[in-house]
């Protein structure tokens, strides 16, 4: 009897064993398909017990990063929907990876446009959260190079052209919403002027607000343009337009791109090899002797 008994104990704590690994594997899947919604550092947050899902805000000072492709609307207007839903998730992808790289919170996809910040749910202080902003928003411009060229060779006419805005101050941070869906993310005017500093900034190019470049100017080179009033800012902002990393420069990858009407250049002086390099000679030298023709008075 005792054995019987044994025996049925057993069979009882390994069929209790297998339907608890069931629900663990099925778990365990629910959380890997959450956290494809969620900023990392966000989904640890919640699963560590670290922060609440529940409706709550703080103060607290940020720096935000905003981009937004130049000219998206006419680029979708000349690819199909599947090739421009291909192209733009490729570009997010990559973006996304960058700035998981760099520890910062990805708060979200508006269209074409990124929104991202650093100092929450974790932050290295506000100086070395400024600076871990500036390098990524260059490492995504010079991807973003890398990925034209790709682009081109795939037979895309005229790739993505991104702009870069990042300012430094204070927004409330958290969750927002209702009691049955909420959206962790950041609100204020420091936020709009992140996306307003990248309104002005050049396609390919960074702008940031004095507030970032006081922080930040021992690493990079940058110029004051035209101060902006903005709406909900009593101040006038300074915009500052990067113009390359301090010691980094001569190692920035040479590639010159300009694209108008009648104009459509790629130059990668890096990729590009001695014959190509006699080709460009030749061909850049014909285009200046068009060029200065052109702007000669006519005479008579």
């Amino acid at each position: 009897t005792f054995i019987f008994l044994q025996r049925r104990q057993s069979a009882l704590v390994h069929g209790m064993n297998t339907e608890l690994a069931e629900a663990n594997d099925f778990l365990a899947a629910i959380s890997l398909k959450i956290a494809k919604y969620l900023s990392p550092q966000i989904y640890k947050s919640i699963f560590s017990g670290q922060k609440d899902v529940t409706i709550a805000t703080e103060r607290k000072k940020l720096t935000i990063f905003f981009s937004d492709i130049k000219d998206f609307t006419a680029i979708a207007e000349r690819l199909q929907p599947e090739d421009l839903t291909a192209l733009l998730n490729e570009y997010f992808t990559e973006m996304s990876m960058i700035a998981l790289k760099h520890e910062a919170t990805v708060d979200k996809f508006i269209g074409d446009a990124l929104l991202v910040f650093f100092g929450d749910p974790e932050t290295k202080g506000v100086e070395e959260d400024a600076r871990a902003c500036l390098r990524m928003a260059v490492d995504m411009q010079r991807r973003l190079e890398q990925l034209n060229r790709m682009w081109r060779d795939r037979g895309i006419e005229q790739p993505f052209r991104a702009r870069m805005g990042i300012n430094t101050g204070y927004c409330n941070v958290g969750n927002f919403g209702s009691d049955d869906r909420m959206d962790y993310t950041i609100i204020g005017a420091e936020a709009n002027l992140a996306a307003r500093l990248q309104s002005i900034a050049e396609p390919g190019g960074i702008c940031l607000s004095y507030e970032t470049y006081a922080l930040v100017r021992d690493l990079v080179r940058a110029r004051p343009l035209a101060p902006i009033a903005m709406k909900g800012i009593s101040r006038e902002v300074v915009p500052y337009e990067v113009e390359g990393l301090l010691g980094e420069l001569a190692q920035r990858p040479q590639v010159i791109s300009e694209h108008a009407t009648g104009l459509d250049l790629f130059l990668d002086v890096e990729a590009i090899d001695e014959n190509g390099v006699e080709r460009a000679k030749k061909r850049l030298s014909e285009a200046l002797l068009a060029l200065t023709a052109r702007s000669k008075p006519a005479t008579f």
